[in-house]
């Protein structure tokens, strides 16, 4: 595809480059994962919404989680739909940067609401008789607001970079918008935006890496120190939960990173980053309705309900 003029309102996404006999399928495919990652979350947000008994700190992080990958997949897979069947892949200038904003601060907001999420279940269990006086409603706002707000500010800061650039290109090589194909759409120097990018990403990472540690650390001391198997075994189960989705997601978001600053095929960016959006939005609401015990009899009590309705 041939550039358009210096700093072109519209700019045109490269896409995922599959054979033809496969674009409908992987449509049909993407499709069914997004609503199904819609049904799951949606339901599961709804279920605490109108249930008090569900409104507890724990539930309140859930939700955030789920209202969080509902968001990420909103923003990016329906626009990567429409590309893999539209001849058209034309996408303005301000769209692009909304896109892009949204994606990272999706991204970015995974590791603040796992981080949180390991703070409550390490309150939970070191201190299990402070819970309800630590995780007070007051202080999951608190958390929740700030783990929101510390990703719209860490999102903002390389994307304003990059929007201060001259651009002398209009095609986004990837499959959606994001802070690397921005600044790379320039021919300054784009050095700055590398780096501080770069400084961004990894501290979130080690932030995000070394809270989890430091709490799964303190969690372990206090199983080994305790003689309660049946208890510990509970904690556990929970913590090997959420310590999966916390690597699938870290794991994935980290290949999407080095993919951009090693220039790696396109191809394989595209995936890591689908990767990214579907698997833990998909393990999310599952795996903890089915490790949590008053999720998963709402769930049941509501499917049973359903099935003795039908005639």
């Amino acid at each position: 595809m041939n550039n358009f003029s210096y700093n072109s309102p519209i700019l045109v996404i490269e896409g995922i480059d599959v054979p033809h006999r496969l674009i409908y399928p992987l449509f049909a495919l993407l499709l069914i994962i997004y609503l199904i990652i819609l049904t799951t979350n949606i339901g599961v947000m709804l279920l605490i919404m109108m249930n008090r008994s569900l409104q507890q700190p724990m539930y309140l992080l859930f939700f955030s989680l789920s209202f969080n990958d509902v968001l990420g997949n909103t923003v990016l897979l329906p626009r990567l739909m429409l590309d893999l069947v539209s001849t058209d892949r034309s996408i303005s200038y301000s769209w692009c940067v909304s896109q892009a904003f949204f994606s990272h601060t999706y991204g970015t907001s995974c590791h603040t609401v796992m981080v949180i999420m390991a703070f409550d279940r390490y309150v939970a269990i070191c201190h299990p008789l402070r819970y309800t006086s630590i995780m007070s409603p007051a202080m999951v706002a608190k958390l929740t607001v700030s783990a929101w707000s510390s990703s719209m500010v860490l999102t903002s800061v390389p994307l304003g970079l990059a929007v201060r650039l001259t651009r002398c290109r209009s095609v986004i090589l990837n499959a959606f918008c994001d802070n690397a194909s921005l600044f790379k759409l320039s021919c300054e120097d784009v050095s700055i935006n590398n780096i501080c990018g770069l400084i961004l990403s990894i501290g979130v990472f080690v932030l995000s890496m070394g809270s989890v540690a430091f709490t799964y650390f303190r969690i372990l001391v206090s199983c080994v120190s305790r003689k309660n198997k049946e208890l510990n075994r509970k904690a556990l189960q929970t913590c090997a939960t959420h310590l999966v989705l916390y690597m699938i997601m870290l794991w994935s978001g980290f290949l999407v990173i080095i993919s951009h600053r090693l220039q790696a095929h396109v191809r394989y960016r595209i995936m890591a980053a689908i990767l990214f959006l579907i698997v833990p939005a998909n393990m999310n609401p599952i795996i903890y309705a089915m490790q949590t015990k008053e999720l998963k009899t709402r769930i049941v009590q509501i499917l049973h309900s359903k099935v003795t309705q039908l005639p």
